[in-house]
């Protein structure tokens, strides 16, 4: 294949698709912050995929710059840590101390420790192509262990049979966009760029196979172990027997299981994981 050029047609229509796509998988968070603000707590959300993502967006706008050439890279990326910044001060804002202390400690780590050494170590022991090829490697490395992440929730698919947890347009969003970029990156020969898309292709794949077996499945007891708790009180003291015999309680509960107490005891058993 001949080497096709940065301003070739086919170079940026691929390069525009992957901007609309990766556009898209930015603003994903948007309704899951609007409810934050809303309810004016961060709920059981972590700030971790979006420290994360602002590390990444941070990494290939600092490969771009080194690279040259790749405005795309550029566009794309500087919109990426907008939107990151965004969504981690409205986390900090909501956030209870503890939280807010464990989310400056990962900024602290990756966004001012980790990518100051990067930038210090390729300014002073780099240069040239030499330079490039290093950040590139640490971006390819770094994004392909992102784009591995998703596995876990794959596996908690499979464990449940559920596809609760794994939204059918995210996935299909992200799977498109490593298409795109991939495309790119191959036009352009740039490896780095081709080759940590080559796993978002094959994991996307894998989540709508995955999306397609179980979107109609029932989910196991392990998916409804998963649901919000209700609690069950019981405000009269129970006796611990009826006519000298062992007695059961029955507590039914819309939606899950049976709680049941014997002979008085273990009443605990009637906090039952289910939603009315």
């Amino acid at each position: 294949m001949t080497n096709i050029s940065h301003d070739h047609p086919l170079t940026y229509t691929f390069g525009i698709l992957g901007n609309i796509f990766s556009f898209m998988v930015f603003i994903a968070p948007v309704p899951t912050f609007y409810r934050i603000i809303k309810k004016k707590t961060s709920e059981g959300f972590h700030s971790l995929p979006y420290v994360v993502g602002l590390f990444s967006a941070m990494l290939w706008i600092y490969y771009a710059m080194v690279k040259t050439n790749v405005i795309l890279l550029i566009t794309i990326n500087s919109f990426g840590i907008f939107a990151e910044i965004i969504y981690v001060a409205i986390y900090f804002t909501y956030a209870t101390k503890k939280q807010r202390i464990k989310s400056l400690g990962l900024v602290l780590l990756l966004n001012v420790g980790a990518f100051g050494l990067i930038i210090f170590l390729t300014q002073i022991l780099c240069e040239g192509p030499k330079r490039v090829a290093v950040i590139g490697w640490i971006c390819m490395a770094f994004s392909i262990s992102v784009f591995v992440a998703p596995l876990s929730v794959m596996g908690r698919v499979i464990r449940t049979k559920s596809v609760e947890f794994m939204p059918f347009n995210l996935t299909l969003t992200l799977a498109v966009s490593a298409v795109m970029w991939f495309m790119y990156g191959l036009l352009l020969r740039d490896i780095y760029v081709a080759v940590p898309n080559i796993a978002g292709m094959l994991l996307g794949v894998l989540q709508m196979i995955l999306y397609g077996i179980y979107r109609n499945s029932k989910p196991n007891d392990v998916a409804a172990e998963t649901k919000l708790p209700t609690i069950v009180k019981v405000d009269q003291e129970l006796p611990t027997k009826v006519n000298s015999e062992p007695y059961q309680v029955i507590i039914p509960i819309k939606g899950g299981k049976i709680g049941e107490a014997k002979d008085g005891k273990n009443l605990e058993d009637a906090h039952i994981n289910s939603q009315v």
